[in-house]
């Protein structure tokens, strides 16, 4: 049977406007009345993004007779009647730079499809065809997308990639970011599968050949990671390539996975140059967030929840497994750094203190679980204020320490023949190697114990109702030293401290949040308010300063400290304290 496909074209009309043209055909609509909707949110990042409130106008026609349009939710239009073929446009406002959105100016071109993509109710499953049309001004831009070319359709004209794309379904159709421009660009295989980076922004001399061959290793260990005798990447099934398109900004750092691509966000100065032997500080954050997101191809593209099978693009999907998803994608995003030989084992054990130290120096570990805050990720986790810190945990993070402690509760209790890894294969073979050959499966809520126990023969169902559905924290010091590493916390620095995070907001020091039972907390002090004096002194509003006027004293003085609270200037006795966040230490024992 012969469908025809949904026909979708998009346009950069208006560049210095930040516009895209979107305009659809819908084969043979419901006769009744057809209902378009743009997704609420995009998958990888939880929270509702409301994307149809930058729809500008939207319209209907059918043949030369206009349809009238009506929007009946937040998120949903309703065509009717329908009477043939059925052509949509809107226009679209493209200002946002991030991962998640879309983005246009006359240096580039960046969209999600879940921002400028209608989905026709009932026609989900239905092919789609896309056409991406070059912007209206003479340009060299060029179309960069894992989604799959047809070959067929390219247009005229000296622009490379702007031609027509295929995607089976709509699903497919929003899972394949584009980015057009002028990029640099720089191409590797890993395990024969051809991969792409293109870098947008003005990055001066960046040394693409050293980050090529640094990705290429950890793309080739997680691909062998997942499958050992094969090495076959898995989206080759859907695309002719892997594409990392990076935004490089000033001061940016974020990443949102898709299944044959990832769109990241990263700050210049984490970046390597041309004729600089040494690497930047950064540059591992920016290695491990591609390596992390790179990961997520597998646990997450593939390997799903069972509420993400499928998504419900209009709703909230709840699941209290984010910890698995995110936070064991958190927990091998630095390993495979180490497994590649893109770091050391030193400087791997660096990172993990780190990770350590963020959810010990964490007062919200004690009252939230990650299970709790996978389920609240949509209202709590991506919407944090003053209080969080005291009231969350992350599930990136404590989800990671979750994943260190089952791999060593797993390596001690099999003498080493058994690991997480075997659980990650399992699950692979299992939810994700035919995820999309069929009506994929997702892990249900309660089937992990199980799954590790199959995988391993271990049986782990106690430390995962304590560690992930209670608040306990897991016992890394005793299951550390079973690999001969040794694990010490202590106070982060000697000053005395307020127990309070500040920022800079115009000339005032602002509390930007306070540590529950810390010393702010205890004299009364609150975020929000801002800094004048310390005993009289004035604090200025430069970064240090306040640290350089704690410094004059010891912990259990009591300061008198000025604020203003709005209008009010109110005064605080403030018994200094220790810092009551954390700072943790690994020594490898063996070295």
């Amino acid at each position: 049977m012969n469908i025809k496909p949904i026909l979708y074209s998009l346009e950069p009309h208006d560049p210095a406007g930040h516009r895209f043209r979107v305009t659809m055909t819908i084969p043979d609509p419901a006769r009744s009345g057809q209902t378009l909707s743009l997704p609420a949110w995009i998958p990888g990042s939880y929270l509702l993004r409301d994307f149809a409130r930058q729809i500008e106008t939207i319209s209907a026609k059918a043949g030369s007779r206009s349809l009238p349009v009506t929007k009946v939710s937040s998120h949903s239009w309703r065509v009717a009647p329908c009477d043939g073929p059925l052509h949509v446009t809107t226009i679209i406002y493209a200002w946002d730079l991030s991962v998640r959105g879309a983005h246009l100016d006359e240096t580039h071109g960046f969209f999600n499809g879940t921002s400028v993509f209608l989905q026709v109710h009932g026609h989900e499953q239905r092919p789609c065809l896309v056409t991406l049309l070059p912007p209206p001004t003479p340009s060299h831009w060029n179309v960069y997308t894992s989604l799959p070319e047809v070959s067929h359709a390219r247009l005229a004209g000296p622009h490379r990639g702007f031609c027509a794309y295929r995607a089976d379904n709509y699903d497919a159709l929003i899972d394949h970011p584009v980015e057009m421009g002028t990029p640099q660009v720089v191409r590797f295989n890993a395990c024969g599968a051809p991969h792409e980076m293109v870098f947008t922004g003005q990055i001066p001399n960046l040394d693409l050949k050293r980050i090529a061959a640094d990705v290429k290793r950890i793309c080739e260990t997680q691909i062998r990671f997942f499958e050992p005798d094969t090495h076959r990447a898995p989206f080759l099934d859907s695309a002719s390539r892997y594409l990392f398109m990076t935004m490089v900004t000033g001061d940016g750092y974020g990443g949102l996975e898709h299944r044959a691509s990832t769109a990241l966000v990263a700050s210049r100065k984490d970046l390597p140059v041309r004729g600089v032997a040494d690497a930047p500080e950064g540059y591992q954050t920016f290695l491990g967030l591609v390596s992390h997101e790179y990961f997520h191809t597998w646990n997450v593209k593939r390997i799903k929840p069972a509420a993400f099978a499928p998504y419900d693009l209009l709703r909230e999907n709840h699941t209290r497994l984010l910890w698995i998803f995110e936070g064991f994608t958190s927990y091998y995003d630095d390993l495979m750094l180490l497994r590649s030989g893109v770091i050391d084992r030193h400087a791997y054990l660096g990172m993990l203190a780190k990770q350590i130290s963020s959810v010990v120096s964490s007062p919200g570990r004690h009252k939230q679980s990650v299970a709790d805050s996978s389920f609240d990720a949509w209202t709590r986790y991506y919407k944090q204020d003053e209080n969080s810190s005291n009231a969350l945990i992350s599930y990136y993070t404590k989800g990671a320490l979750i994943a260190l402690g089952l791999d060593l509760t797993i390596r001690a209790a099999t003498q080493g023949q058994r690991s997480l890894d075997d659980v990650m294969r399992l699950l692979w073979v299992r939810f994700g190697r035919d995820f999309y050959r069929g009506p994929g499966q997702g892990l249900s809520e309660t089937a992990f114990p199980k799954l590790v126990r199959e995988a391993t023969g271990v049986e782990v169902a106690d430390q995962v109702e304590r560690w992930a559905y209670g608040t306990q924290d897991v016992p890394l010091e005793r299951l550390l030293a079973t690999q001969n590493v040794a694990l010490s916390c202590k106070a982060a620095g000697n000053r005395p401290s307020l127990d309070a995070r500040v920022r800079q907001q115009a000339d005032q020091l602002v509390l930007a949040s306070v540590v529950e039972h810390g010393a702010a907390h205890q004299a009364g002090l609150s975020a929000m308010d801002a800094l004048v004096a310390i005993d009289g002194i004035k604090v200025p509003a430069a970064p240090g300063a306040l640290d350089a006027l704690l410094s004059r004293y010891q912990a259990g003085d009591v300061v008198a400290m000025h604020v203003f609270r709005r209008d009010e200037l109110r005064c605080f006795n403030v018994r200094l304290t220790a810092p009551s966040a954390a700072e943790c230490t690994l020594q490898d024992l063996t070295r």
